[in-house]
């Protein structure tokens, strides 16, 4: 989903630790004052291209039904 602009994707807790870590982006804090674990905002200068990250957000939302 798009928030302010910038990419939304829910992703197992680990990947957005590693994501977080390496400076792409941040944990999505739906205005509740806490970041919520398995939700991330990709970067606007992140490099990561946004269509694979929304297939993998995709896969692992699928594999949780």
């Amino acid at each position: 989903m798009l928030v302010k602009g910038a990419l939304v994707v829910k992703l197992p807790g680990r990947r957005v630790d590693s994501l977080v870590e390496a400076g792409e982006g941040q944990r999505f804090d739906a205005g509740k004052g806490k970041p919520m674990r398995e939700w991330f905002v990709l970067s606007p200068a992140s490099k990561v291209p946004w269509l694979p990250m929304a297939r993998e957000a995709f896969d692992f939302v699928k594999e949780q039904r």
